[in-house]
């Protein structure tokens, strides 16, 4: 079984999240339980200095297809090891700088 951790932005930002959307627990767990199985999921971002992926996850409180979900991304620490760093909404916002990546990046390790 794979280590899931979370940093305290992933946190952060699923508890604003949660405000709006009720059911984003239930919508990301089946993507943390893939985690914890070893799958890696999502798409590779390349230009990280880390092994960085992005996933999809649907919302169930708006479900208007893939524009209307959630981005999780996550980073390989170790075979052993996975940290979420961000989640966002997709209604929100389309994407994410690599400067914010690397900054997330960067305080996960701080952590």
């Amino acid at each position: 079984m794979i280590d899931v951790r979370f940093t305290q932005g992933f946190k952060r930002r699923l508890k604003g999240l949660r405000k709006r959307y009720r059911q984003i627990q239930s919508d990301i767990q089946p993507i943390i339980d893939e985690l914890q199985k070893g799958n890696f999921i999502g798409a590779q971002i390349s230009g990280t200095t880390a092994t960085v992926f992005k996933v999809w996850a649907k919302n169930s409180d708006i479900p208007t297809g893939k524009s209307g979900g959630y981005r999780l991304i996550y980073q390989v620490i170790s075979p052993e090891i996975i940290v979420l760093l961000l989640v966002y909404a997709k209604s929100d916002q389309a994407d994410v700088s690599l400067t914010d990546l690397e900054e997330s990046i960067r305080r996960a390790l701080d952590e």
